[in-house]
Parts: structure tokens; C-alpha cells; sequence
């Protein structure tokens, strides 16, 4: 991936509001392959509010946006940048409020 060297490979983002793709259905899908869990579901904060939840297996990373829908980015831009950039230097997004 254009020599990223981070721990996750594979980042799943998710609106929380999706009606196409839900969370629950996700979070399902994910558990079918029984990864070790690195990081226990937990709230994630930008500019002091909750930005979604973020939970962390070997090599991939399950985060929620909060506030959007299917096309993350075109509702919640901000929150979609932060959690890009945070995946791109393979780290978990902050985890206080902030």
C-alpha cells in the first residue's frame, strides 16, 4: 500500500446512521474470522466530542463514524480525515477528549 508500514492492513469505516452496510452486521462479520482482539470497542474523540468507536483486531481496524451515513466523507468530512490520516500512520484514533 505505497509503502505503508503501519500494524493494520485492512481498515473497515462505517457510518453509524448507514442503512446500507450496519454496524451490528459488520461487527458480525468481522467476529466469523475470530481475530485476536489488540484494542477493546471504545469511544474515539475530535474536537472534544465522540467521533464514533474504534475497536482494534490483528491486522485490521473496525471504526464508526458518528453522524454518518453510506459515503462517510460526505457527511462527516472532518471526522473522515482524521480517521484516514490516523490509519495511514497505522494508529488508533484518540481515545480522550481532546
Amino acid at each position: 500500500m505505497f509503502g505503508y508500514t503501519g500494524k493494520f492492513k485492512l481498515a473497515s469505516i462505517l457510518g453509524d446512521t448507514d442503512g446500507r452496510v450496519p454496524v451490528t452486521s459488520s461487527r458480525y462479520s468481522i467476529n466469523t474470522f475470530k481475530l485476536p482482539i489488540e484494542t477493546a470497542w471504545r469511544p474515539w474523540y475530535t474536537n472534544g466530542e465522540v467521533g464514533g468507536y474504534v475497536e482494534a483486531y490483528k491486522g485490521l481496524v473496525l471504526v464508526t463514524v458518528r453522524g454518518a451515513g453510506h459515503l462517510v466523507p460526505s457527511y462527516q468530512p472532518e471526522r473522515s480525515l482524521y480517521m484516514l490520516a490516523s490509519f495511514l500512520q497505522g494508529e488508533l484514533p484518540l481515545s480522550g477528549t481532546y
